[in-house]
């Protein structure tokens, strides 16, 4: 569900009736790790991401991204989200290739009130299985995926509720 305006492309805006079945859900069970999450439309038509991260088993994330082929304009500085939280760190994930190996990310914390949260484009740094690389922050104008992953290296449930990703 990708719509543009002149200041913003909505990258994906949850709202009741929409198909959120493209969201797929990637936790450390995938090397042996427990943890379990899911996402879901809330009876308000916000997206939740929601779960419990275990540090089982050398485990400790859980993710969920969205496949999707965008081009925005290339004065846009910014991703903006429009969550509610947990008083959590989350990470926000971009790809500018479906099959690099890598993502560019950037951590946002939350708090358990409507927020809208803006992250500089070029503060996304190339990460690979939690390693920093030494390849140049993103600086393009295609998204290819985008993801919420949250692993801050303890047990915790979390919640995450979504209302809109933009970039701006």
């Amino acid at each position: 569900m990708i719509q543009f305006t002149q200041d913003k492309t909505v990258l994906f805006d949850f709202e009741k009736g929409c198909n959120i079945s493209n969201w797929q859900i990637t936790n450390d069970t995938v090397m042996g790790g427990i943890s379990s999450s899911q996402i879901y439309l809330n009876d308000a038509g916000n997206g939740v991401f929601t779960g419990m991260v275990s540090t089982d088993n050398n485990g400790g994330f859980a993710m969920t991204r969205y496949p999707l082929s965008v081009d925005f304009n290339s004065s846009s500085k910014f991703i903006e989200l429009r969550v509610k939280g947990d008083n959590k760190k989350y990470q926000l994930r971009l790809k500018s290739n479906r099959y690099q190996r890598y993502w560019h990310i950037q951590t946002f914390k939350t708090s358990n009130t409507w927020e809208i949260i803006k992250i500089p484009l070029e503060d996304f740094y190339a990460s690979f299985r939690g390693y920093r690389l030494d390849i140049d922050n993103f600086s393009g104008n295609k998204i290819k995926e985008i993801a919420i992953l949250i692993g801050n290296k303890k047990d915790e449930k979390f919640k995450l509720e979504i209302d809109y990703i933009s970039v701006n």
